[in-house]
């Protein structure tokens, strides 16, 4: 934890160097994020709510998606970008260091103008509490939490397979991105809207939904079973083979030769 303070630090330093730059890359990501948030209000404005869920609580689900995102984007962005890492031969150089090789990857690349996205979920969040018709018991706010949290563990997941798959392609593979940032506009709206075949594969194969909807349904009093609230913790076990999968990577990785 240290050694990745320390990470912390120097990219934080260097990245203020421009400060500038900074700010204005920090605004374009609020902004993008802005074009997602309008769709939902402009949508929500005409038809008033989907599949029996109001404006505030389509407006909680995109929060809390959102914020799980940009935070798993800004500490886990050295498995996105993984495939520069092996591309560049920097992996071989990362083998040889006395230091366990996932801190060393998350600490290679940390960017905090992706936290312009996470203001905006805090924005979102400062409206849509008060306002979703939610009594905020305490066992309701640890449930709030660990969706966030838990959310940050599934999207970062999703990262470390991007990465892994990159030992076998050398660049990374782009379908990985219908999880991603797929999931992140998915997971926009309460995910049974989409159908039972979509809430499948986000309940299978990729846990969003034991993040978001299953979780959001005990937050609004639409189901009172004690399980959905453990649901969240269940889901943080998908890292389990996606840790495997890295490790079967970094087992069988050869020198790109760069």
């Amino acid at each position: 934890m240290r050694l990745f303070c320390k990470y912390l630090k120097i990219h934080l330093k260097s990245q203020m160097q421009y400060r500038i730059s900074f700010l204005l890359i920090t605004m374009t990501q609020f902004i993008v994020a802005f074009s997602s948030l309008a769709s939902v209000f402009f949508l929500m404005n005409r038809f008033h709510e989907v599949n029996g869920f109001t404006f505030q609580e389509v407006l909680l689900c995109f929060a809390s998606i959102l914020m799980a995102f940009s935070l798993s984007e800004c500490f886990a962005r050295g498995f996105d970008r993984f495939n520069t890492v092996i591309s560049n031969g920097t992996f071989d150089r990362i083998m040889v260091r006395p230091r366990n090789i996932i801190l060393q990857v998350l600490g290679s690349q940390i960017e905090f103008s992706r936290l312009g996205r996470l203001v905006q979920a805090i924005i979102v969040f400062c409206y849509a509490i008060p306002a979703c018709g939610v009594v905020w018991t305490p066992d309701k706010i640890l449930l709030l939490t660990l969706m966030v949290l838990s959310g940050v563990v599934v999207f970062s997941g999703l990262f470390i397979i991007h990465a892994a798959l990159c030992f076998f392609t050398t660049e990374g593979l782009e379908f990985i991105n219908i999880f991603t940032d797929g999931g992140r506009e998915v997971g926009s709206y309460p995910i049974s809207i989409y159908g039972d075949a979509i809430m499948k594969i986000f309940t299978y194969v990729v846990p969003l939904s034991l993040v978001q909807y299953y979780p959001f349904l005990y937050l609004t009093d639409r189901s009172s079973n004690p399980w959905l609230f453990a649901l969240p913790l269940i889901a943080c076990l998908f890292l389990i083979p996606c840790l495997l999968l890295w490790r079967f990577g970094v087992r069988h990785y050869r020198s790109t030769g760069s």
